[in-house]
């Protein structure tokens, strides 16, 4: 019996194994030292796949919740693709001293993982604590007395909420292509006393969603999954704000954006004139509250040749190469990485237009971070390139990339700042394109036809080896143990 309980447990654990193994998540908690009201994070990460849902972050004692962002990545090597996601949830310290994360299960795609805790320093105090005092805004738990010994006590009385729903954008006049976000929030006074819950709240986010997202606009959504208080000042009053919905929208065209008064209902409760320990004290009520229609002005980019096709937003240029010294025939690696805040996925490669070098169609690597209202990333190519002439190369007159600049209100170049010397004797042409050439065969000739192991590959391999091997002994176990008793 103790046989066949051990083999169902090693089963289990092994699939789990695998499971978890196949699909590459990982939980990290950072920093392990922070200044006090600034942020700790808990980020969820994926390769090869998305996050469909996940669980609740843990609470941390001396920490409250902040907003969620989310980073994406993806990878173009070879023609195969590459792809990595997180959920970062933000939380902010509140107290100073040493705080023990202890350990806790998260769910990412319904798969448990167990993480491991973290002992986290607060320092440097920057002010006073704030404390939430809305203690008990959207409890979970309703009064256990509510349905219980009514007293026929019918008189309620209705408390005003001091709350509001808004849609707000950052910007108010835009051009084509640039983006602006955009935020829907409930915002309750911290003096506020009304009993109020969220009520259907996937329901009414539906056809909310239907409303907000223009037609005419590339959307860059931050998928909010959790709705956690925020402590925020407006007009020098304190508020928490429960972000609903927040996305970042780039226009296609002129058309101006007009967003509609949005209405969100929640659950308000009365309260008893004369309130009893056995009577009901206070009633369900529904009270929706109102956002206010806004408008975004679109306008034209002044006139350009490539006016309908650059990207709008406020971009540097990251490039590297290998070797600024190449003899022809012989090869160099050439990065041309585009960084900055705007549409990342509209970001085309850059302009080559070089004599007498022979560049490989390149790999791409997209990374999208959305955090604290921005939506910034890079787009990154990698190319191969082969001279064919021996001669000097200035990379700056050849390779360039165009974009509109947001802070210039302008058209901007990024451009290269590279020069490589090549030497030796000039090649023949399309030594890489042309694969029936006998150049090309001649480089073919020229290379290590040595095999190397792939270690990270045999790695993976030989564990996967291991599991199958082991589970194929448990199950003939197994088998043959309940044959014979």
């Amino acid at each position: 019996m103790f046989l066949k309980k051990f083999i169902k447990i090693l089963l289990l654990k092994t699939f789990a194994l695998i499971s978890v193994y196949a699909q590459e998540v990982s939980v990290s908690i950072e920093p392990e030292r922070v200044q006090l009201g600034r942020d700790l994070q808990i980020t969820l990460s994926i390769k090869n796949d998305q996050i469909k849902n996940y669980s609740s972050f843990p609470e941390i004692n001396g920490f409250i919740k902040g907003g969620i962002s989310s980073s994406s990545s993806t990878n173009f090597i070879n023609g195969k693709m590459s792809s990595s996601q997180s959920i970062i949830q933000n939380y902010i310290s509140q107290e100073e001293g040493t705080f023990i994360i202890p350990d806790f299960d998260i769910e990412i795609n319904n798969k448990n993982i167990n993480v491991k805790g973290k002992s986290i320093l607060v320092e440097k105090p920057t002010g006073t604590n704030r404390n939430n005092p809305l203690n008990n805004f959207f409890d979970p738990f309703d009064d256990p007395f509510d349905n219980f010994f009514d007293r026929n006590n019918d008189e309620f009385y209705e408390v005003e909420a001091d709350a509001f729903l808004s849609l707000t954008t950052d910007k108010k006049d835009i051009f084509v292509g640039e983006g602006f976000n955009t935020t829907l929030a409930f915002y309750v006074s911290e003096s506020n006393v009304a009993d109020m819950r969220f009520y259907e709240l996937g329901r009414q986010l539906t056809e909310i969603l239907k409303k907000i997202k223009p037609g005419n606009c590339w959307e860059e959504n931050f998928n909010i999954e959790n709705i956690n208080s925020i402590p925020v000042e407006i007009n020098n009053k304190r508020y928490n704000q429960y972000k609903i919905f927040q996305a970042t929208y780039y226009p296609f065209n002129d058309e101006p954006i007009n967003f509609p008064s949005l209405d969100l209902e929640l659950i308000k409760y009365k309260v008893s004139k004369r309130p009893s320990f056995f009577g009901r004290n206070k009633i369900e009520d529904y009270e929706k509250f109102y956002s206010k229609p806004i408008s975004v002005n679109v306008k034209k980019l002044p006139d350009h040749p490539l006016k309908d096709n650059v990207v709008v937003g406020n971009f540097k240029l990251r490039e590297s190469i290998d070797s600024e010294r190449v003899e022809t025939g012989n090869s160099f690696n050439y990065i041309f990485e585009i960084v900055g805040e705007g549409n990342i996925s509209a970001i085309n490669e850059p302009s080559i237009d070089l004599n007498n070098i022979d560049f490989y169609p390149p790999n791409s690597e997209q990374i999208i971070n959305r955090e604290r209202g921005k939506v910034y990333g890079s787009k990154k190519y990698s190319y191969y390139g082969i001279p064919i002439e021996p001669g000097e190369y200035d990379f700056s007159k050849k390779i360039n990339w165009i974009f509109f600049n947001s802070q210039l209100k302008d058209y901007d170049t990024l451009k290269s700042k590279t020069i490589i010397n090549s030497y030796g004797d000039k090649k023949k042409e399309n030594i890489i394109v042309n694969k029936e050439s006998k150049s090309f065969i001649e480089f073919i000739k020229d290379q290590s036809n040595e095999l190397k192991e792939n270690k990270k590959h045999l790695l993976n391999s030989n564990f996967l080896s291991i599991i199958i091997i082991t589970l194929v002994i448990i199950t003939s176990t197994f088998i043959i143990y309940n044959r014979n008793g």
